[in-house]
């Protein structure tokens, strides 16, 4: 009978550890669970001192148990006794170093205390442990970037293959200061052995462009760009379409598309005619854009040139590339495609950014096409060699 309700005691510790306790008063885990369920519940102030007694009885039997000892130094804590519960926190750390609520506790007291290092070394352990509790942490990483020390803890971290890198940029990407740090840490990790990726980077540039720093964004773009990359520069990135880079903005991006296929293919030493990116329209309506990236220039007059190839080509609807301004959203100029079949047909259009009123623009080739009807098929094959812009003499 009594190994029947341990074991039932042991099947309810994590659901249901009041009943649980009932069954073995000496179920730790379930005892565990029941305080930590007491002490996080916001909606009904917890007895501390009926808690306070029921760990230390606990502890009696369980000395080397490190939830215990965290247990009881967060209840001293709430308490106001914080020098005694943060003695707690280090005697559960020494028998668990990966005891979680002390190591919350003491990141904390470390970045109150300015021992930046420790915290972040503490935050590494959590993470590499508990990775969910990036959260629980969030809100002390501005203060450690801001400090020279933290901020070198948290780059050794990151170069060293933190795994918590990846939570650590998604969060920095929601505040304007905490863009600025994500943006001199990818500057730093550039020449690395683990340098920016792109996800990192077209996450901080986005949010860059999100809060309209489009001089901002642009400047880490350009900044993170390899020595090959570099060769591909111009007002339109790789005016070419060379594979191999992409995705990132101020680079080709292509949106998720059903109706279609765009690849890229080299056109150094292409055979004529096969170089550049080719769009395969699969007998679809086509919607929205197909590819695009955003672009900044400065106030002035423009020229934008295409060099095409089609064959078969079908428009039910106008299929063209747009120029249009980021902010605010108008339009500055319209390329269209013309159907049917053809080799390396030229094509341009002049336009013009005014003064002070289109910081960055945005280039998309898109299709005129408002609702999708099969009556409206794309089909055949567009190779576009070369897409570029050149700024006209004033």
């Amino acid at each position: 009978m009594a190994a029947s309700s341990i074991g039932l005691s042991r099947f309810l510790e994590a659901e249901a550890p009041a009943v649980s306790l009932a069954l073995d008063p000496f179920n730790v885990d379930a005892l565990v669970a029941e305080i930590t369920s007491d002490l996080n519940n916001s909606s009904n102030p917890p007895d501390l001192d009926g808690l306070l007694a029921k760990t230390q009885r606990a502890l009696a039997f369980n000395l080397v148990d490190a939830r215990l000892y965290s247990l009881i130094g967060e209840i001293k804590y709430r308490q106001g006794e914080k020098d005694e519960a943060y003695q707690l926190f280090d005697q559960a750390r020494k028998l668990s170093k990966t005891e979680i609520r002390a190591l919350q506790r003491l990141i904390g007291h470390s970045i109150e205390t300015g021992d930046l290092s420790k915290a972040v070394g503490d935050i590494d352990v959590l993470l590499r442990r508990w990775p969910d509790q990036f959260q629980a942490i969030a809100q002390g990483i501005p203060t450690i970037l801001s400090d020279p020390q933290g901020y070198q803890a948290v780059l050794t971290a990151i170069m060293a293959g933190a795994p918590w890198r990846p939570g650590l940029f998604a969060a920095l990407r929601d505040t304007s200061e905490g863009l600025d740090a994500a943006n001199r840490l990818l500057l730093d990790l550039i020449g690395s052995a683990t340098p920016p990726t792109r996800s990192e980077l077209s996450g901080v540039i986005n949010g860059y462009i999100g809060q309209k720093k489009y001089e901002s964004a642009y400047r880490l773009f350009l900044f993170s760009l390899t020595d090959e990359e570099r060769k591909l520069g111009g007002y339109v990135f790789n005016s070419t379409f060379e594979p191999g880079s992409g995705g990132k903005p101020f680079d080709w991006q292509v949106p998720d598309q059903s109706s279609l296929e765009v690849t890229f293919a080299t056109s150094l030493g292409a055979v004529e005619g096969e170089g550049g990116a080719t769009a395969r329209f699969l007998n679809t309506p086509v919607k929205g854009a197909a590819l695009q990236q955003y672009i900044e220039l400065p106030p002035g007059s423009y020229k934008i040139s295409l060099a095409a190839s089609a064959r078969n080509l079908k428009l039910p609807k106008e299929l063209f590339w747009s120029i249009r301004c980021v902010d605010p959203s108008d339009a500055i100029a319209r390329l269209s495609i013309p159907e049917g079949t053809y080799n390396r047909q030229n094509l341009s259009q002049t336009f013009t950014i005014g003064s002070s009123t289109c910081p960055m623009q945005l280039l998309r080739l898109e299709t005129a096409t408002i609702a999708e009807s099969w009556r409206f098929r794309y089909i055949g094959t567009l190779v576009m060699h070369k897409l570029s812009i050149e700024r006209l003499p004033s």
